[in-house]
Order: C-alpha cells, then sequence, then structure tokens
C-alpha cells in the first residue's frame, strides 16, 4: 500500500475534515489496534504544528498503557485517577488543558509541554483509551481542535471495532 499525506489547506475546519480523510484512507481495511494507532499518530504529529506528542494510551483493564506514539518518551502507565489522560478516560469527556501547570494532578512526562487535549476512546460503554496530544505552546489546543481531533479518534475507533 502507498499513503502519501497532502498537505493541509483552507480553514482550520477544512483542514481538520482533510485530516479525518487521510486518516480514514490510511485505516482502510485494517482493523489491528497497533498499525492503526502507529500511523495515525505519525499522520497526526506530522500533519499539526506546535505538537511535541501525539499518541494513544490503552485500557489494560485497569489502568493506560501507553501505546504507539510519536515524540519523547512517555510515561508508561497512568492510573485512571491521575493526570489529564486519567480524567479523560474517567469521564469518557475530552480533556482540553490551556495550562497544564494549573490542572492538578497533571503528570510531567515530558517537562516542555504546557497544553494538552485528550479525547477518550470508548467503544459504546467499553474503554479502549485515550488519544493525546501535547504541545508546548499554553493554550494551543481551542474548540475546533478537539471537533477536529474527536474526529479523527472516530475513525480510529471505528477502524478497530471487533
Amino acid at each position: 500500500m502507498s499513503f502519501s499525506a497532502a498537505a493541509l489547506e483552507g480553514t482550520k475546519t477544512e483542514q481538520y475534515t482533510q485530516l479525518t480523510q487521510q486518516a480514514s484512507a490510511l485505516v482502510a481495511g485494517e482493523s489491528d489496534r497497533i498499525a492503526n494507532a502507529a500511523n495515525i499518530s505519525a499522520l497526526v504529529y506530522h500533519a499539526l504544528a506546535e505538537v511535541n506528542w501525539v499518541g494513544f494510551y490503552f485500557f489494560d483493564g485497569t489502568e493506560l498503557v501507553v501505546g504507539p506514539f510519536q515524540g519523547r518518551p512517555a510515561c508508561v502507565r497512568i492510573a485512571l485517577d491521575k493526570g489529564v489522560c486519567g480524567a479523560a478516560a474517567k469521564t469518557g469527556e475530552t480533556q482540553r488543558v490551556p495550562d497544564v501547570h494549573a490542572f492538578a494532578g497533571h503528570i510531567a512526562c515530558d517537562a516542555a509541554t504546557r497544553s494538552e487535549l485528550v479525547v477518550p476512546l470508548y467503544d459504546g460503554q467499553r474503554l479502549i483509551g485515550v488519544f493525546d496530544l501535547d504541545s508546548p505552546a499554553v493554550d494551543r489546543f481551542d474548540a475546533d481542535d478537539q471537533t477536529g481531533l474527536e474526529a479523527v479518534a472516530r475513525v480510529f475507533v471505528d477502524s478497530v471495532r471487533a
């Protein structure tokens, strides 16, 4: 299979539509969660400006365990009652944190990270894990980023549905 990501163009909404289409094309016909998480992480990491970490944590029945990612080495395990990732997994709601230093219980895997967006990954009521993005810029992620990245996360969940 040959895949080539095109440069994103237009408004932010249009760019996320293009990114979602690219993610869909990348995982088309593949259901392996490791392969799809690896490719989506790489796609998003290279498509978006001002991100220093993009990746997945998978729920093992007890806690979140690091999966495929792009960026510096990461925390390996995260309890559901810890950090931004744990909050997203536990509440089932996307966490958009403008300044991680102001988030009680933030886990500093990379000291350069200043803002974070974490999308919970659920297949119905079953927790799969989280899709996590970090940025060295304060307030990097806005509502448009959240909507766009939630759409990319849905592509992942749909691709691995059992």
